[in-house]
């Protein structure tokens, strides 16, 4: 982006936002006007009406506004695009670098999945990493295919160590053979460029066949090879060619200052390969928390760094306690500084580099958080990927104007932080016994958000470097698709308030305004937005409501956007239709997981932690939530009609436009015959439970008959019977009573209950939670611990 287009992009913007100011102040003052001439006239539900329309018409505006103030804040910071790949900051030695641990929390991830991620963080150029994968899984699996899986992850550090420990070693001794030969005097300039040229030519090769052997299914796979391996491959090839072509250059006797370069070329070289890998299971020891979510997996790690423990036999299961003994003992290295990385996220190989730079910083030593916003990886095949990722990369923009305005979110998906801070929004509690320390808050699914107030409010600050190091993968079905944003829509309303406490401790300067604008809004957005929408979908307002200034006060909004989306590199007309389409079949997932934040806030729970799956095929779509897309469409369509038949022509286009909107956006991302499918699926399932309900109840009826009859019987066993000894005169009597008594009821002469089994529980009988059949599509909403790898996994609690 050239300084001129920079500035015409920043005019653009700035007139934008008097645009959408202006148009809302004029949609107030109309809105305004018209309630004040229905009290007037006494009409109390023209008043409400015209209320609740300024209510959720200002808020849709107040987004608008919203999005053009992050996009100037953008602007005004510098140029988002991609940077250079090779930064031209000089590599840290092995003495300078600050050390970091890379932390990569995974459950029931694909194993070539979470081989990239652990590849992409182990080839970072930087010295002084350790990668530990953070396996959550369950240790005791029940099925062969969780078993394999189970192993298979283990095994993946002892694999990749042993991949990387050969270029490694090769190089490390060829640094020692050099630093021999300097000590003793015997080198030769030419000789030694050659030899280090023969070193970056290994590398290449080493990269080369790693990237030749690498699958390309995917355009996750692509991106991969391409970034991880070949660019670092031609990287080497590069610089092996330029210590070569030196060998004409070097004098007699060689400069010390020639041979510190090449000494720092071989440890740069070495660095990049040098790395300790290892595999975390919180689960295996019994004094960790079990929590089902991300934040107590990572939380369990970062309580142990810089503590020599060992594990402990004892009643309860293996623990893992902290020790002193240096015999059977490992000390948990503790780093300055940790990175974060979800399993289905790829590093460039410069990530760590740029950011432990950053923080480095004088300016930046109360930063907390250094991220890049992850983004989509390219050229995904489907529609739906496309689309959502598309608005995942705009996002990563609105994120960068953030920045600028001190707004910043920390956002978990990578991200490097600063140990220090994390141990000051430590708390610790003690839970059956045992002391849990939560560097991260585990309330809610969006524990970033959370740990974000709680850094602010002890005066740390977050930041969003504007180059793009770091891609995700985007949920490539419908099915997927709406587990993630149901989980980013829940948990926004239960930190608000947090963060209004924060706002209102804060000293109150004019920069502070926009701030606390985009972060409330941050928060709300996704609760407020589907809500003013659907309402204004049903509810069929006055028409004199519906006034044009409505119309203006989203047109910049949407102009900017496209606009975005072609500076990005995507199509900004088709791409702007096809994220509306999408957005409309989302606002009743999102408002749903904002009700599920509402409901966890009344009940005092916490939310199972639902992941996104990543497999192969279509994860099933609930049939509620086609339902609701259906609701959607047809209400839209009815309130058109009826808007039209009654005159109200802006109402009915406003309407009708949308109810087409959806019907493109379900035949687009969801597909007229997998809807079928999943709404038959979910039918049959409903009348399956609706005629076992009264199945379970005649079991649950006669299991209290046989109860009772049990507890008479131990009555007549204990009471009875020895007076009936007094009675009778031979103990025969007695004994052939009973046996009529067996025959006719074992449960009454037994004593125990024995509710009968109809055919139907008997077929679908669960003696444990590996024996359930798993199909293709996500059908049975798993849980965890009986999840297989093509199902949506939930976590419980």
């Amino acid at each position: 982006m050239t300084p001129s287009f920079r500035t015409t992009e920043i005019r653009f913007t700035q007139a934008s936002l008097a645009v959408t100011a202006t148009a809302t102040a004029l949609l107030v003052w109309s809105t305004g006007s018209f309630a004040k001439t229905a009290l007037d006239q006494g009409h109390i539900g023209h008043l409400l009406a015209a209320m609740l329309f300024g209510a959720l018409a200002g808020f849709l505006a107040y987004g608008n506004l919203c999005y053009e103030l992050a996009r100037l804040g953008r602007l005004k910071r510098g140029p988002v695009d991609e940077m250079d790949a090779s930064p031209s900051d000089p590599p840290f030695s092995l003495q300078q670098a600050p050390a970091i641990t890379v932390l990569v929390p995974s459950y029931k991830e694909e194993i070539p999945v979470i081989r990239q991620t652990l590849l992409s963080a182990a080839l970072q150029d930087y010295p002084n990493k350790r990668v530990v994968l953070l396996l959550d899984d369950p240790p005791a699996p029940t099925t062969p295919s969780d078993r394999a899986a189970l192993w298979a992850a283990r095994n993946l550090s002892v694999e990749l160590q042993t991949l990387l420990d050969e270029p490694a070693t090769r190089i490390t001794h060829a640094r020692a053979a050099f630093l021999a030969r300097r000590s003793k005097g015997a080198v030769t300039a030419t000789d030694e460029c050659i030899r280090l040229a023969d070193c970056f030519r290994l590398a290449t090769q080493w990269f080369e066949t790693l990237a030749k052997d690498s699958p390309t299914d995917s355009h996750t796979d692509v991106w991969f090879v391409e970034q991880v391996l070949r660019q670092p491959a031609e990287a080497c090839r590069e610089a092996g060619a330029r210590w070569f072509a030196r060998r004409r250059e070097c004098a007699l006797p060689p400069d010390e200052r020639l041979l510190d370069e090449i000494d720092a070329a071989y440890a740069q070289l070495a660095a990049r390969f040098q790395v300790e890998l290892e595999v975390f299971e919180r689960k295996q020891y019994s004094n960790l928390s079990h929590e089902p979510n991300k934040a107590m997996n990572l939380n369990s790690y970062l309580g142990l760094m810089g503590r020599r423990v060992r594990p402990m036999t004892h009643p309860t299961g293996l623990a893992l306690e902290e020790t002193s003994l240096p015999t059977g003992s490992r000390l948990i290295p503790n780093t300055p500084y940790v990175i974060t990385l979800d399993a289905d996220s790829l590093l460039k190989p410069h990530y760590a580099s740029t950011l432990v730079r950053l923080m480095e910083q004088p300016e930046f030593a109360r930063v907390a958080v250094a991220q890049t916003p992850y983004s989509a990886f390219p050229n995904a095949p489907g529609a739906l990927e496309r689309t959502a990722g598309a608005s995942t990369d705009i996002q990563y923009l609105v994120h960068q104007g953030f920045t600028h305005f001190g707004a910043t979110f920390w956002v978990g998906a990578n991200a490097l932080l600063r140990k220090s801070a994390l141990e000051e929004i430590c708390t610790e509690s003690v839970e059956g016994r045992h002391l849990v320390r939560r560097y991260i808050q585990d309330r809610t699914v969006i524990e970033d958000t959370e740990s974000t107030v709680d850094l602010l409010a002890k005066g740390w600050s977050l930041h969003n470097h504007p180059e793009r190091l770091a891609y995700s993968a985007t949920p490539p079905d419908f099915g997927s698709l709406i587990i993630q944003r149901a989980r980013w829509a829940n948990g926004g309303l239960i930190i608000l308030p947090k963060l209004l406490s924060f706002l209102r401790c804060t000293p109150k300067q004019a920069r502070t305004v926009p701030q606390a604008l985009l972060q409330i809004h941050y928060l709300t957005s996704l609760a407020f937005v589907p809500l003013s929408v659907l309402l204004l979908f049903v509810i069929p307002f006055p028409s004199e409501l519906m006034t044009p200034w409505m119309l203006v006060a989203a047109l910049p909004y949407f102009a900017l956007y496209a606009r975005d989306l072609e500076n990005i590199g995507y199509r900004p007309f088709r791409d702007l239709f096809r994220l509306y389409a999408l957005n409309l079949l989302l606002l009743p997932v999102h408002l749903t997981g904002a009700l599920t934040s509402v409901r966890q806030a009344i009940a005092g729970t916490k939310i199972p932690f639902r992941r996104t799956p990543k497999i192969s095929g279509r994860t099933r779509t609930a049939g509620l939530d086609l339902a609701m897309q259906l609701g959607m469409l047809f209400g839209s369509t009815l309130m058109g009609l009826f808007h039209v038949s009654h005159g109200g022509w802006s109402s009915g286009a406003f309407a009708l436009i949308n109810a087409g909107l959806l019907l493109y956006g379900i035949r687009q991302f969801i597909g007229f015959a997998e809807m079928q499918q999943d709404l038959s699926l979910s039918v049959t399932e409903l009348l399956r439970n609706v005629t076992d309900r009264p199945l379970e109840a005649y079991s649950r009826l006669t299991g209290r008959a046989s109860a009772r009859f049990a507890s008479v019987s131990e009555w007549r066993k204990g009471f009875v019977l020895p007076r009936m000894r007094a009675w009778l005169p031979s103990r025969y009597v007695l004994w052939s009573l009973l046996m009529a008594l067996e025959t006719v009821s074992p449960g009454l002469a037994s004593g125990e209950s024995l509710p009968p089994r109809n055919p139907v529980q008997i077929e679908h009988r669960e003696p444990g939670p590996g024996d359930r059949g798993q199909t293709k599509l996500a059908q049975n909403h798993e849980s965890e611990g009986d999840a297989s790898t093509a199902g949506v996994t939930t976590f419980q609690p």
